[in-house]
Parts: C-alpha cells; structure tokens; sequence
C-alpha cells in the first residue's frame, strides 16, 4: 500500500518492507577491544546437502562475537583441522594455535524443507563439552540461527546474555540531486544486515523508540509538517497517528508494561511531560514548570521516569516518581547533561555530557555517583542501551559524515557502524 501526503512517500508492505538487503547497509569497523581477549576457534560449518548454504554460520558467529571486543577468532587459514564433531577433534591442534575455546557444527536438509544445525562448544585446556543443541531453521532464517548460537555461547562464557539476535532502528539522511533530503527511518539486526526501510519521507524523522516486546516503534514525523507521533507494526506495517495538539508532539517512550507513551506536549505554550493511555488516548500531565522538560525515558520497573530539564538553568536529568509527582535532580558534574536512559537493573544512567565544550556520552553510577565518560568522538548525541546492559550505541560525527558507534559501559569496548550510503542518526536498540 502506498499512502501519499505533503512532502512525504510511505512504503508499508507486509512482513518484508520496503528495501531489504540481504548484505551490511552498515558496516563494523572495531575501533577498540579488551586487553586479553578470549581466543576462540569457529571452524566452518560442514554442510551435507546439495549446492551451497545461502548463508556461513560460522563467519557470522566470528563476525558477532569479534564485535562484542572481547572475544578473538582464529583465521581460517591458521586451522590445522576442520572438525565437525567430537570425534573429528584433536585437542592438542588447537592448543598448538593457543585457542580457549572451539565451536564446531554441522548443517542438514531438514525434512520440512529447512535446515537443521547442530554445534558443539568446547574448552579446549579442560577438553570437554561445555554446550551443544540441536536447532532447526527455515530457509531465510540462518542468520538468526547463527545469531542465536553467538547469544548462546557469549552468556556461556562471559555470564552474560548475549544481544547478537538483537535490532536497531536508526534515521538515515540522504541528500538528492534536487537538494533536498530524504529521510528514512530504518531497521537492521544488530550487525548492520538485513536493512529495511519502514518509512521513507522528505521530512524529518526523530526519537524512534521500541515497544517492550519488540513489535512496533513510536516515533515523530514532520510529513504534514508539524511534528506528530506515529506507532507503526513492524510487521504488517500498519500505522496509528497519535492525537496532535499545539505545539511540540515529540520524544516519545514506551511504558515498561506497553500500554503507554510518555512524550513531550507544549500545548499550553511551556514543553512539559504527558503521558497517553494508548487504549483510551487519555492524557495525563506529568510535570507544570517554567523550565523546559523534555526527553523522557522510563526506569525499568515503570515507577520512575528520567527526563531533561532546564529547570536549574542549564540542561540536567531528573528523575520523577510517577506515585508522588517527587522530582530528583540525578546529574551535578558539568553544565549539560541530557538524554538520560537507565541500564536494565536501574543502576547506570547513560547521557549525554558536554566537557570542555564537547557532546561526549558518558555513565553514571546511581549508586556510587561517579560519572565517566565513555567516548573521545566530537558530537555524540542519541545514546541507547543494548538490552543486555552492556554496549550503548549512539550518534556521532567521523571523518565528516554522520555515522553509528557503539561503546561498552565500562568503556574498554568500541566499535564504529558507518552507513554506505548517507548519513545515519538517532539509534535505538530493540529489547530481546
């Protein structure tokens, strides 16, 4: 179906949108790792079929698990052995190349047309199993098989939950020969593959915000030339324009539950918080101050929300106890800090900083009240948490061009995402 309004031309297809690619629109470059990586051997996988797999497991897991920073893949042409089970493997061949660990892994036809995997991780220095399963895949869905072995063998050996299976959606901008800009709002896995375009306008497009389960994005767009919030099914691409009232409609935020917005209205003249009933479209006016109040972002419990205020002078975050109307001022080191989000056990509050004059993204410890900063770019803005807790990824400028990076809350971890075709902004990063 194709819609057309003022300066603005929607692509809404069912479950493939406009422009799916099967290749990276965004591409990684590791800009920085942990010092003492953990060495890792992914040996292809073996295939027992005809012809050749549409996709390469085992590169795809290398690719993630190199991208988390602290993992390194063993080349290719470095292997002694191509194992494909326990059988087939000598330990003493990947103790010679000093690997930690070792994935194997084998694929089938399976009887209903798809394919059936089964991989195999072992330690190495201790020669046992350590995870293995059987899984079974359609016929366009190896990558998200491939992603969810890297999610499992990343939480095997760090603790930690993986967040390869992961998506982002993000704003691209590119300039026509006509001078002007086209935007549109995209969504890719975590890795930058499988890019598809959700809506494409000659408006701008801003604050694209996940709902908890992971089906549809709130966002802003100026297509009747005022800004106005949309929800939009990422899967039937149906679209719900939110009532608009006066004024600024923006910056929209997903309750924990999915059941409401909060966003930013200054119907009455002054930019304050509301919140929207998304059954009833009922309103509730959260904040009433002469400062501005913008950028609100839920606590993971949905009793709170963090948010950005001029309310002391200059930008600060806040926080605002939904059962009291309590405001708390979170944020004292510097003279702007803004675009708060909060870590999923509510601990780290992620930001926007500026020192010495520059947008740096930086953390801060609630508990502790430390606050470090996290990137040495120029312009940083937008900052998103995997969901995970532990990557943020954000916008940035790189060799003049508008690009995605992402950076570990301990800082040791960084990665750049430049787009190959225009510019790229305003990131979020989907739930699991």
């Amino acid at each position: 179906m194709i819609r057309k309004g003022v300066g603005i031309v929607l692509i809404l297809l069912g479950s493939i949108i406009f422009g799916q690619q099967a290749a990276a629109e965004l591409t990684i470059e590791i800009a920085k790792g942990v010092d003492n990586p953990t060495r890792i051997a992914v040996v292809p996988f073996g295939w027992k079929g005809l012809g050749g797999l549409p996709e390469d497991i085992a590169q795809i897991v290398s690719a993630d698990l190199l991208r988390s920073g602290q993992f390194v893949a063993l080349d290719r042409g470095d292997m002694l052995s191509l194992p494909q089970q326990r059988k087939e493997v000598f330990f003493r061949d990947w103790r010679v190349v000093k690997q930690e660990y070792l994935l194997v892994g084998s694929v089938s036809p399976s009887v209903n047309g798809g394919y059936r995997i089964q991989y195999e991780l072992y330690d190495v220095y201790k020669q046992t199993r350590v995870l293995g399963e059987i899984v079974t895949g359609g016929l366009n869905t190896l990558r998200d098989v491939a992603h969810r072995i890297s999610d499992k063998v990343y939480k095997e050996i760090t603790g930690v939950e993986g967040s390869f299976s992961t998506r982002i959606v993000y704003v691209t901008v590119n300039r026509q020969v006509d001078g002007h800009d086209l935007f549109r709002l995209q969504m890719a896995d975590a890795d930058g593959y499988r890019a598809q375009t959700i809506l494409e306008s000659k408006e701008p497009i801003l604050s694209p915000d996940w709902s908890p389960d992971g089906k549809k994005v709130a966002y802003v767009s100026f297509e009747s030339r005022r800004p106005a919030v949309y929800i939009q099914d990422l899967v039937t691409g149906q679209r719900e324009k939110l009532p608009t009232y006066r004024g600024l409609n923006s910056a929209p935020s997903w309750a924990p539950n999915g059941k409401k917005l909060a966003m930013v209205l200054s119907r009455d003249g002054n930019a304050e918080l509301y919140t929207v009933d998304l059954a009833t479209k009922a309103l509730t006016r959260l904040t009433n101050h002469f400062g501005i109040d913008t950028e609100p972002s839920w606590a993971p419990d949905g009793k709170s929300l963090v948010f950005t205020s001029s309310r002391g002078g200059k930008p600060q975050i806040y926080r605002l106890t939904l059962a009291t109307g309590k405001v708390q001022r979170l944020t004292f080191e510097g003279d702007y800090n803004a675009r708060g989000r909060l870590s999923k056990d509510g601990r780290f509050l992620v930001m926007v900083h500026r020192r010495n004059g520059v947008f740096h993204i930086a953390v801060q410890d609630l508990k502790r009240g430390d606050l470090h900063i996290l990137t040495e770019t120029k312009l940083d803005e937008s900052p998103s948490i995997a969901p995970n807790g532990s990557m943020v990824i954000y916008a940035t400028n790189y060799q003049n061009k508008g690009i995605l990076a992402a950076v570990s809350v301990d800082g040791r971890v960084k990665f750049r995402l430049p787009s190959k075709f225009g510019e790229v902004r305003e990131p979020a990063w989907s739930p699991f």
